[in-house]
């Protein structure tokens, strides 16, 4: 049986009640884990992948496993801090305030096509925008403040160009990806910052959300990002060693056992999971400082 639990706006919580293998004796263990996630892409396929998600684990680490599904990308760095999660999946933006506020400490990263992606500002194919300084007095979607493609990586690339917020004629901010794509289908936004699988634009938010491949073009692509990265919580990790090593293995053999990889495309991305390590979102941190970013709830 799955129990669903609302726990805030938009906040879930999903429990899989059912039977769990358990640990060895001798181990130090939890009563149970939960995972955080952020509801970055498509909300709905999320919900699902999560229930399934959480009863594969729950079966390889012999754990009752909770999925909690956050209202934004601040309410999970909270989540965390207030110790509502164990483990989490952030953006690399979101990330940098989870370690440096509810102590984070990064274990693994998504692979989608490769361990990076890329932000990118994208417009329907027969606009007539073709260059950032285009965009002054138009309509743009973004995702979120804490968004690194969806926001940060644009809001440096047209700072450059002296564009703020106040340029547009409208700023939307939609909640995620797929939600961007969506006004931009439905023509409410001129344009829209969204994620890019490469640095091409033949793959990205627009594919996956979107119906065609040849509607919209990119009029900006961002320098590589790092992929999300899989966190725990250092005093977990402290407490539990072996349990955290454990799910993160699981979580791997998961995903190189998987006959189809978009099984679990929502959460752990379409290819592998890789270690990972806090210097590799550098860049990242280096890009939060200079914008002088504050996480807002």
């Amino acid at each position: 049986m799955i129990k669903l639990v609302l726990l805030a706006v938009s906040s879930l919580l999903i429990s899989v009640v059912g039977q769990a293998q358990t640990v060895a004796a001798n181990e130090k263990a939890p009563n149970e884990i939960t995972i955080g996630l952020i509801p970055g892409g498509n909300p709905e396929v999320l919900k699902t992948q999560s229930v399934e998600l959480a009863k594969e684990l729950q079966a390889k680490i012999g754990l009752p496993v909770n999925i909690y599904i956050s209202k934004n990308y601040a309410g999970l760095v909270d989540a965390m801090k207030s110790k509502k999660v164990d483990f989490a999946f952030f953006t690399s933006s979101t990330y940098v305030f989870a370690e440096q506020q509810a102590n984070a400490k990064v274990l693994l990263k998504k692979v989608w096509n490769a361990p990076f992606y890329y932000s990118t500002i994208i417009v329907p194919a027969k606009s007539k925008i073709k260059k950032l300084e285009d965009l002054k007095g138009k309509t743009i979607a973004f995702v979120d403040e804490q968004s690194s493609s969806g926001y940060l990586y644009p809001k440096v690339a047209l700072q450059k160009k002296h564009i703020d917020d106040k340029s547009f004629k409208q700023v939307i901010f939609s909640g995620n990806h797929k939600a961007s794509i969506e006004l931009l289908e439905q023509k409410k936004v001129d344009a829209a910052a969204v994620f890019s699988d490469d640095e091409k634009g033949t793959q990205g938010a627009w594919i996956h959300f979107g119906n065609g491949k040849d509607k919209y073009r990119s009029i900006w692509m961002s320098a590589p990002i790092p992929n999300d990265p899989f966190c725990v919580r250092q005093d977990f990790y402290e407490e539990y060693p072996k349990i955290t090593h454990t799910l993160m293995f699981a979580m791997i053999d998961i995903m190189d056992q998987a006959k189809d990889k978009n099984a679990y495309s929502e959460i752990l991305g379409t290819q592998t999971l890789m270690p990972a390590t806090s210097k590799q979102y550098d860049p990242v941190k280096e890009m939060v400082k200079a914008l002088n970013i504050e996480l807002k709830p």
